[in-house]
């Protein structure tokens, strides 16, 4: 499950936009954050670091991971620590999707709908009025993979594949210079 000190209807349009979600989300919001603090994950600030807990089937808390809010864990280590802890799970692991064919050419940025820093960069793409094609990380079979190998192992979103020069992380300087702007 997914708990957020966000309020329900929040929750809602947020699962929405990732297309729907498979588990449940719990909204700690009143008493504001009082799951959060208990876990030590609510920030003085009144918002949390982003955290994954897995707990067992008899309450005991297996496994820890705090990045900060704007930071994406790595799915892949998440589902190996919970192989480790249920080893049945691992055979119920459903078949990976096929990769289809990643757009090349022009301007295309692989990203995720939540990613501060992914909307900084289309905010600069559109003031730029630069044409670009959004690739969903988590949307799109292979886009996931594709990020990580260019980012040697790494998830760093916003990355640009602008005409075969890869750019991880929105870097203004950079993309400017690889489009002469």
């Amino acid at each position: 499950m997914g708990i957020s000190i966000d309020h329900v209807p929040c929750l809602k349009a947020w699962a929405d936009s990732l297309t729907g979600i498979h588990y449940s989300l719990l909204s700690d919001f009143w008493p504001h954050g009082k799951v959060a603090k208990k876990y030590g994950v609510l920030r003085k600030e009144g918002y949390t670091e982003r955290a994954i807990f897995v707990i067992d089937k008899n309450g005991i808390i297996r496994y820890i991971d705090i990045h900060d809010i704007d930071d994406q864990p790595d799915n892949e280590v998440l589902f190996e620590e919970l192989r480790r802890i249920d080893p049945e799970s691992a055979l119920k692991e459903p078949p990976k999707p096929r990769p289809v064919q990643l757009p090349q050419g022009g301007i295309v940025m692989y990203c995720t709908k939540w990613c501060s820093d992914c909307r900084k960069a289309r905010a600069w793409l559109k003031e730029q009025k630069l044409d670009y094609v959004e690739v969903d990380i988590y949307g799109i079979p292979g886009a996931l993979d594709q990020s990580r190998k260019w980012g040697q192992g790494k998830l760093i979103t916003p990355t640009f594949d602008i005409n075969g020069t890869i750019v991880l992380d929105f870097n203004e300087d950079r993309l400017r210079e690889i489009l002469n702007r």
